[in-house]
């Protein structure tokens, strides 16, 4: 199989793109079962790119039900080394207004009910996320954005909610005054797995509403949400035509492909075989 160096994880506008060729559907399984849909195969520029819709064609997954272990393994398992999740957000701060774009530095995990890491079952890892965001990966993305014509906001932090829900307003309140910019509901774990798989993962985080802080904002609402993401995508595509190629050829320095060379802490011979059999594919550089 032919190895494919991009991912993107976003919405199905993202894979309808001019320019994009050579379109294919695999149906992949994995150990962690099967990713949230066919992932669709196409070329950009003669870069092999692969899309992945996060909730499933049609969106019929919820934040909490999207198969976040499947969609990364399966990924990994196509050779990808860069991912860039494309997603909604609210925003909890003034000046980040509706159609910007934030590329977050720094993550706040706030969920409640997802499998957070592949490890357990007898093999214990220990990643460092400090930052959890690729910087050069963020760096590229934010350049290629504010090429395309978007207003981008470069760092903040982003607060993932277990959603489905929105927020009330004292949780918005809450989550301002712990000082979060931004806020959304899939990017964990997707930014933690990718790190532990070895991957360099960076958001385009589209801010759509004010989330329900704001007095004189509408609180927000489906419809808004979808309509203002909608309006993006031409950006959003945009960006990603221009960054596939500079992606497959980038000579990265920073230190995401070899997380777990410093990570693994379980004594090798105490580790079950089928453990090792399940996370080979992650695991067969370090043990």
């Amino acid at each position: 199989m032919e190895s494919i160096p991009v991912a993107v994880i976003g919405g199905s506008g993202l894979y309808q793109m001019p320019g994009l060729k050579t379109i294919q559907e695999r149906r992949l399984s994995t150990p962690f079962g099967e990713p949230s849909d066919a992932l669709i195969i196409g070329e950009l520029s003669g870069i092999p790119v692969a899309f992945l819709p996060r909730h499933g064609r049609g969106h019929v997954l919820s934040p909490s039900e999207v198969p976040y272990r499947a969609n990364i393994y399966a990924l990994k398992s196509l050779g990808v080394r860069h991912i860039i999740g494309v997603s909604a957000c609210g925003s909890l701060r003034q000046h980040l207004e509706p159609g910007d774009i934030v590329i977050p530095d720094q993550l706040f995990d706030f969920t409640r009910s997802r499998p957070r890491s592949f490890f357990g079952d007898g093999l214990v890892a220990h990643i460092s996320v400090a930052e959890p965001f690729c910087p050069e990966l963020s760096l590229l993305l934010a350049s290629t954005c504010e090429a395309a014509g978007g207003h981008v906001h470069r760092g903040g932090t982003l607060i993932t909610i277990e959603g489905p829900r929105f927020s009330t307003k004292a949780e918005s309140q809450a989550f301002r005054a712990w000082g979060m910019d931004i806020i959304g509901m899939t990017t964990s774990p997707e930014a933690f797995l990718a790190r532990e798989a070895g991957l360099c993962y960076t958001t385009m985080a589209h801010v759509t509403d004010y989330d329900v802080w704001h007095e004189s904002e509408a609180p927000v609402t489906v419809e808004v949400v979808i309509q203002r993401l909608n309006a993006n995508v031409k950006l959003a595509q945009d960006a990603i035509a221009a960054l596939a190629p500079q992606l497959a050829q980038l000579q990265t320095h920073c230190n995401c492909a070899e997380v777990l060379a410093t990570a693994l802490i379980t004594a090798p011979e105490r580790i079950p075989a089928a453990t090792c059999e399940k996370l080979h594919l992650l695991t067969t550089p370090y043990l």
